[in-house]
C-alpha cells in the first residue's frame, strides 16, 4: 500500500507545476484522475521527441504517470456537473486555472466548493494570486526566474543575468503543492474540515531566493553573479581535469585540508592566504591558481572519488545520459522501466509504504473517461450522450 492509499485527486492542471506534483502524488498511491480540456494539455505537443502509441511528447510524458486521464469540456454546463460529480467522492481538487476561472463558471471555492463540500481540498497553482499588484496576471516559469531575482544572481561569472537550464519555480512549486496537499490531509484527519492553498509560481520563487536574500538582509550587500562559485564559502568551484571538469566544494576547514592532501599540496592549508573561509573567500583567485595545476594531472572521476572517500565533498560534472546510466542512479532507482516506457524515479523512500513509480504509464487522452464516468454513476447510454455532445472525451477529435 502506498502513504496515499484511498485518497482521490481530481486532477485539472496542465504544463509542469501541478501535472509534476500531482505525478508524486500518484507515486505514493493517490488516485489521481488527470481531467484534460478538449484540446489536450498543452505539453502533449512539445516536442519533439514525441511517443506516437502514447500520442504525446517526452514533456507529457514525464510528468504525468500513475493518472487515469479523463476528459471535459468544462466550459459546457454538463462538463461542469461531471465535475461536480467526481467532487462528491473526491478528497483534493488541483487546478491551475488563471485566477476567476473558476469562480467564471459556478466552481469557487468560497461560494460553491467549501460548503458544499467540506471536506474537500481545493489547491490552486497560480503565477501570482489573486490579488495584489500583480494579482491575476499570468506566470510563466522563466518569466517568474526573472521577476523573483533568480536570474539575477545566475549565470558566468561577471556576465549577464542567465535563466537556470531546468524550470525550477515551476517544479518547486509542484512539490510544494504536494507538500501542501499532504499537510491539509492530515489536519483534515483532525478537524474533519478541508481547506484552500493558495500557491503561487511567485511565492514559490522568492522562497528559494537563498542564500542571496538572507545575506541581503544581514549585510545589506547586492548579491552578484558568481558563476560557479559561492558567495559564502571557498573553495566552491568546477576545475578542469585531464578527463573532464570535477566541482569541489570546500565547506570548512578540515574538508580544505583534505582536497590539499589529496592533490599533494598540504602546505596550502596552512598558507596565511587561505587559513580560515573568510580568508579563502578574500583570495579565491590566487586559491584557484594554485589548485589548477595539481589537478590538470588527474582522471576526472577518479580525483572526485578519492576525494568524496577522504571525506571532500566533489563530483565530476556530468551530462544527462551520464547520470540516468549511472550505477548509482539504477541502483537508487531513480530510472524507472513502465511497460518499456522509461522515466525518473522518486526520490521520497518510505520504508513501509514505498513509492510504486512502474504502476501506470502516462494516459493517452481521454483513455479513461468512460471507467471515471461509469465510477461516478453515469449509466452506459448517459456516457454516450455526454460525449456525443461534446461534455466528454474518449479520444481526440479529428480535425475537419
Amino acid at each position: 500500500m502506498g502513504a496515499l492509499d484511498g485518497v482521490k485527486v481530481i486532477d485539472l492542471t496542465r504544463v509542469l507545476g501541478g501535472p509534476f506534483g500531482t505525478q508524486w502524488l500518484g507515486d505514493h498511491g493517490a488516485d489521481v484522475i488527470k481531467i484534460e480540456p478538449p484540446q489536450g494539455d498543452d505539453v502533449r505537443g512539445w516536442g519533439p521527441p514525441f511517443d506516437k502509441e502514447a500520442g504525446a511528447a517526452s514533456y507529457f510524458l514525464g510528468v504525468n504517470r500513475n493518472k487515469r486521464g479523463a476528459a471535459l469540456d468544462l466550459g459546457m454546463p454538463e462538463g461542469r456537473d461531471v465535475l461536480l460529480r467526481l467532487l462528491e467522492t473526491a478528497d483534493v481538487l488541483i487546478e491551475n486555472f488563471k485566477p476567476g476561472g473558476m469562480e467564471k463558471w459556478g466552481l469557487g471555492y468560497k461560494a460553491v466548493l467549501k460548503d458544499r463540500f467540506p471536506r474537500l481540498i481545493h489547491c490552486r497553482i497560480s503565477g501570482f494570486g489573486s490579488d495584489g499588484p500583480h494579482g491575476g496576471l499570468p506566470g510563466y516559469d522563466a518569466v517568474l526566474q526573472a521577476q523573483a531575482g533568480l536570474m539575477s544572481v545566475n549565470g558566468p561569472e561577471g556576465g549577464p543575468a542567465t535563466r537556470l537550464g531546468i524550470p525550477l519555480v515551476d517544479i518547486g512549486t509542484g512539490i510544494s503543492a504536494a507538500l501542501g496537499i499532504a499537510m491539509a490531509l492530515y489536519e483534515r484527519s483532525n478537524s474533519g474540515l478541508g481547506q484552500y492553498i493558495d500557491m503561487t509560481l511567485y511565492d514559490t520563487a522568492v522562497s528559494m531566493l537563498f542564500p542571496h536574500a538572507a545575506n541581503y538582509f544581514l549585510g545589506g550587500k547586492h548579491p552578484q553573479i558568481t558563476g560557479n562559485t559561492h558567495s559564502n564559502l571557498s573553495p566552491y568551484d568546477v576545475f578542469p581535469t585531464k578527463t573532464c571538469k570535477v566541482f569541489i566544494a570546500g565547506g570548512n576547514d578540515t574538508q580544505f585540508r583534505k582536497i590539499c592532501d589529496t592533490i599533494g599540496r598540504p602546505e596550502l592549508a596552512t598558507d596565511p592566504r587561505f587559513t580560515g573561509n573568510t580568508a579563502r573567500l578574500e583570495n579565491k583567485l590566487a586559491l584557484r591558481a594554485e589548485f589548477g595545476p595539481a589537478m590538470a594531472e588527474w582522471d576526472g572521476e577518479e580525483l572526485a572519488s578519492t576525494l568524496m572517500r577522504a571525506g571532500a565533498p566533489a563530483g565530476a560534472v556530468l551530462e544527462t545520459h551520464q547520470v540516468v546510466d549511472h550505477p548509482h542512479t539504477i541502483h537508487r532507482e531513480m530510472t524507472v522501466d513502465i511497460d518499456g516506457f522509461r522515466t525518473l524515479g522518486n526520490p521520497i523512500k518510505m520504508s513501509r509504504t514505498p513509492a510504486k513509480v512502474a504502476r501506470r504509464r502516462p494516459p493517452r487522452f481521454g483513455q479513461d473517461t468512460r471507467a471515471v464516468l461509469a465510477e461516478a454513476g453515469y449509466s452506459e447510454a448517459e456516457v454516450d450522450d455526454l460525449i456525443t455532445s461534446g461534455a466528454a472525451f474518449d479520444a481526440p477529435r479529428r480535425k475537419g
